[in-house]
């Protein structure tokens, strides 16, 4: 039977001698999705109507940049034998994290250049992060990539899954865990923590601070369920010393920033 299954095709489109992948493509419906959600929000709280049209045509490239860069640094092994790879984005090879800093970074510029709060753009834009994510991850389906050791497919079948994700974890002989599936779930569970947590009115960057908490745990635990982490030395996951680098960080920041009394700022400002 499982000879017979055969992989979703990793090509959308073909116009002549170019392909249009599906990974590209469901990356950027996850990058749409969020930024229309942080657009509307944006609007409802008061910022300028272009802010996160102009601070896109920044933070996307510099974050796909930096993405790439991030997972061409760690692979450079194989990347300095391939060099004609190094920009073949399509073919998966992007760290969350790499993007995450670069847009981090470009926010904080932009701000200070446009005289806006970065923790108030920030808090509006995390869970639209966070969306953008949850739907990304189906890229690397897509592309066999992102999953977890090889198990069987009576494990899957128990996860009560559909047919589709099952035959796309078959992989070269074998069925893998979809750790892909566990991020994104946990990543649209987010979403919904995070919306939630608006409605509490919590102080001003702390909204942000929680997104990247939540998706630090998570990600550090789905991590090591991974058979293809970057990996810092032979026994440490880069994301998973980077996962609990962040929950530290941001954890100190919001202790200091209670303590300075920048949370009387609250999310919803009267």
């Amino acid at each position: 039977m499982n000879q017979n299954i055969h992989p979703l095709n990793r090509t959308a489109f073909e116009f002549g001698p170019f392909h249009i992948y599906w990974y590209g493509i469901i990356i950027a419906v996850g990058a749409l999705s969020g930024f229309l959600l942080a657009m509307r929000e944006g609007n409802r709280r008061g910022l300028p109507r272009d802010t996160f049209i102009d601070l896109a045509l920044f933070a996307v490239p510099i974050s796909i940049i930096c993405a790439r860069a991030f997972y061409v640094i760690f692979e450079w092994q194989y990347y300095s034998q391939h060099p004609s790879e190094i920009i073949a984005v399509w073919h998966g090879g992007i760290a969350i994290y790499g993007a995450l800093i670069g847009a981090v970074i470009t926010a904080a510029v932009f701000c200070k250049v446009k005289n806006l709060s970065f923790w108030k753009v920030a808090d509006i834009a995390a869970p639209s992060i966070l969306l953008g994510q949850g739907i990304g991850r189906w890229g690397n389906f897509m592309n066999q990539e992102a999953h977890g050791g090889d198990t069987t497919r009576q494990f899957l079948e128990h996860l009560h899954l559909p047919a589709f994700i099952i035959n796309q974890m078959y992989i070269n002989g074998a069925y893998y865990i979809p750790t892909f599936l566990y991020e994104s779930v946990w990543d649209i569970l987010g979403v919904v923590i995070l919306l939630i947590l608006r409605r509490f009115n919590l102080g001003r960057g702390e909204i942000f601070l929680s997104y990247v908490i939540w998706y630090s745990i998570g990600r550090c635990y789905i991590e090591g369920l991974r058979t293809d982490s970057l990996m810092l030395t032979s026994h440490l996951r880069i994301s998973q010393v980077l996962s609990i680098v962040f929950i530290i960080i941001c954890l100190i920041i919001w202790i200091y920033r209670r303590g300075k009394g920048y949370s009387k700022v609250k999310y919803i400002e009267q």
